[in-house]
């Protein structure tokens, strides 16, 4: 019995870790590259890339079984591994303690602000055309405004740590960096690699403000 819940524990964290990468990780880099198109203005984002996705064959299944149900999956699997985490980091101070806290923090706060984007763009945009016709317009008034600025730039930074971080515990977790100075290497290569992802996600960001 304990083997049982042993194995099935095993199964179902790396199926985490893979669902992260392929494909919510996946998306998340391609989704703030898209959104780093909004620097060649309106009409370059909403013809050549809005209007570009929305024409692919198939898109609600794709966004359905792509998309949302991994990150649904992710997100229930993440949430179960929150209720076991016993991480103190006030007691132990040590980094890697201070990111397995950091990113189940992460995870809860990117599930909710995914509700609030999701719901703000894909959801409303289902009902009113100004939104399908004028992402560009809707998401400028929407970082105008400095409490959404905030909270954009809030939840990018808790997905892109999530992300970087989930690869580099990824790696030791499937035994890809053994030693102690493997992992530090990969985690300063993960941290490097979030710094970019940061760096064009608000380039996007401000992109949409020009």
């Amino acid at each position: 019995m304990t083997a049982s819940i042993g194995n099935r524990h095993f199964v179902l964290r790396r199926l985490h870790s893979l669902l992260g990468l392929l494909p919510v990780g996946a998306f998340l880099i391609f989704h703030l590259w898209e959104n780093s198109q909004s620097r060649f203005g309106a009409e370059h984002y909403n013809h050549e890339v809005v209007e570009a996705l929305q024409g692919l064959n198939y898109l609600v299944p794709i966004e359905l079984l792509v998309i949302a149900l991994p990150l649904l999956l992710h997100a229930v699997i993440g949430l179960a591994i929150t209720r076991e985490m016993c991480a103190e980091p006030i007691r132990y101070r040590y980094a890697r303690n201070w990111a397995y806290w950091l990113q189940r923090l992460s995870g809860v706060a990117i599930l909710l602000f995914l509700l609030l984007h999701v719901g703000m763009t894909r959801i409303q945009g289902l009902w009113t055309s100004a939104i399908r016709d004028d992402l560009y317009g809707h998401m400028q008034t929407l970082l105008s405004n400095p409490g959404f600025f905030a909270l954009y730039l809030v939840g990018l930074i808790a997905s892109v740590f999530h992300l970087a971080n989930g690869l580099s515990t990824m790696a030791i977790v499937w035994g890809l960096t053994t030693s102690a100075a493997a992992q530090r290497r990969f985690a300063w290569a993960c941290a490097g690699f979030g710094v970019l992802l940061a760096a064009l996600g608000v380039h996007g960001m401000l992109g949409f403000l020009s």
